[in-house]
């Protein structure tokens, strides 16, 4: 064991992780200019994170900590994220098998009939809201059936900003309440909560949240008359139906999963439930050999066919391969598409190929499980030499009560967003930071599960520099702020984080553990750190 870091350290550790990746994530050479030293491609956190390993270990280590110990923290906190890998693993199997069974295509195909003129910001939110949970990607869903929205509002005489903000408010609902999504298992993960446990707490914050939210779309809407140009959607459905037998049946597994959810299953047998379930069905209703599951759950689905006209457009805007979908931008294909004249129902039937073409698959979670372990790596270190308890203590000095906490820790996430550029690790630091300060508190894990959801998920695409932030800014062609920004019609991302500030402060939902229950926390504590001291003699 070394001494106690001195906080000025600890705060350069952090410095130079955050220089770290707002270079990586190109955020400095948006800054400082294209063409200067500071500029990146854009990349991913990855390597950075190594990068704030390696330095934060040199810290540890000049401040007499043997490497032996640091890597027993590597090790320790590693361990603690297994069980979500395995949940990720498992999600990714379950969205490729909902694809292949027609699950997911007959949710949105059933969702685009809501669609109303007179109420268009109202239903784009609820049709977002639908794709995104059965996607479990905010991302998919802007990029996809929110372009098409956007098309369809400017038809109805409706701004781009107020679309767009529509859009988003479901996209991120779904995005933070599906099972399906990877934050959705990566925030209880870091709290120590269960996953459908985390998920049924958070409808204390996010209905009261969707309720304002639709209730403001309502009172915007209620001006705008028009009828919209639903060609795209249409074409959305006919690709849909042209690759699978669109029925009620298929709305099963996801209705399963619900009552999972309902029943207070364990997760990780629940999904994989889910599976199976799913894949039963598909075998029926869409005519899969038992052959063909293992590579569908392992790699992702694969659309069956194409029109000849998608194949063309496909063609004309440089795309050899009309099925390989993954790194085409949708924006930039749909305006190739239309000014080479293809029909809105080929621009519609991309959307509903990048919806599903491709996605899946548990080899499609190796990124975000990556991520996991190099933040982890670096959390075991900051753990293990004391920084994080050090940076968590001054903090907390600002927590003088639950609602203080609740408040201080929507803010740190917030200010990761910001900071660090990545919804990830907008969830993973804070998550262990606070997450003892939750429990001496007595607070379920839960409570912090849904903090971290309802500041880092809500709000990542809010920071126009944020990867969640750029992503929506290119699928919807609008700014964040400023003239023409989406922010101030985005209802649900501000209204959430707020909600759950006030439940902090009124003591609402925020359920408390038993004494019985807090023993064992600091008894599996304890153990950990015996088992480390102990690891440390070996």
């Amino acid at each position: 064991m070394g001494r106690k870091i001195p906080m000025w350290q600890c705060l350069a550790t952090v410095l130079f992780t955050i220089i770290a990746l707002m270079y990586t994530l190109g955020i400095l050479g948006k800054i400082f200019g294209e063409d200067t030293a500071w500029n990146c491609t854009y990349g991913e956190a990855h390597i950075a994170l190594i990068a704030a390993c390696l330095f934060a270990a040199a810290i540890a280590v000049l401040n007499g900590y043997k490497w032996a110990f640091l890597e027993i923290g590597i090790l320790s906190s590693i361990s603690r994220s297994l069980q979500p890998i395995l949940i990720l693993l498992t999600v990714g199997a379950l969205i490729s098998s909902w694809i292949a069974s027609g699950a997911i295509p007959a949710m949105i195909y059933y969702g685009l009939m809501i669609l109303k003129p007179s109420f268009f910001l109202t239903a784009s939110c609820i049709l977002c809201c639908i794709v995104s949970l059965s996607t479990g990607s905010s991302w998919t869903t802007a990029g996809t059936v929110g372009i098409a929205l956007i098309g369809i509002g400017a038809g109805l005489g409706i701004s781009v900003p107020m679309t767009a903000g529509a859009i988003v408010s479901g996209a991120y609902f779904g995005d933070k309440m599906s099972p399906l999504s990877d934050t959705t298992n990566l925030a209880p993960a870091m709290a120590g909560a269960d996953l459908f446990e985390h998920i049924k707490h958070m409808l204390w914050t996010v209905t009261p949240s969707l309720i304002i939210t639709l209730i403001v779309y309502t009172i915007l809407g209620l001006n705008v008359s028009g009828e919209a140009d639903m060609t795209i959607v249409t074409g959305i459905q006919d690709a849909l139906h042209a690759n699978f037998q669109i029925n009620a049946v298929l709305l099963i597994p996801p209705a399963t999963v619900i009552l999972m959810v309902a029943l207070k299953l364990p997760a990780l047998p629940g999904l994989i439930g889910g599976v199976l379930i799913s894949c039963v069905i598909g075998s029926f209703c869409q005519g899969i050999p038992l052959a063909d599951w293992p590579a569908l759950l392992h790699y992702g689905y694969s659309l069956d066919s194409v029109s000849d006209a998608f194949t063309q457009a496909a063609a004309s805007v440089g795309e050899a391969n009309p099925l390989n979908l993954l790194s085409w931008d949708s924006s930039d294909f749909a305006a190739a598409a239309t000014s080479e004249n293809f029909s809105s129902a080929v621009v519609g039937e991309y959307n509903a190929a990048i919806l599903i073409d491709g996605r899946g698959g548990m080899n499609s979670m190796m990124g975000t499980i990556l991520l996991i372990i190099c933040a982890m790596c670096y959390g075991g270190i900051m753990d293990a030499s004391g920084m994080l308890g050090t940076l968590t203590e001054a903090l907390l000095k600002l927590a003088k009560n639950t609602g203080l906490l609740v408040t201080v820790t929507i803010f740190s996430c917030i200010s990761m967003n910001i900071i660090a550029g990545d919804q990830y690790l907008s969830i993973v630091l804070p998550g262990r930071m606070f997450k003892e300060a939750f429990e001496d508190r007595k607070l379920a894990p839960k409570n912090l599960s849904r903090c971290l959801e309802d500041s880092a998920t809500v709000t990542s695409n809010l920071v126009p520099w944020n990867t969640c932030g750029a992503a929506m800014r290119n699928f919807l062609g609008t700014p964040q702020w400023g003239a023409g920004g989406y922010a101030p019609y985005a209802i649900l991302c501000y209204i959430n984080p707020l909600i759950s500030i006030f439940y902090g402060f009124t003591g609402i939902s925020m359920e408390k553990i038993s004494d019985e229950e807090y023993k064992k926390i600091l008894k599996q504590r304890k153990q950990e750190n015996e088992e480390a001291l102990k690891s440390l003699e070996a």
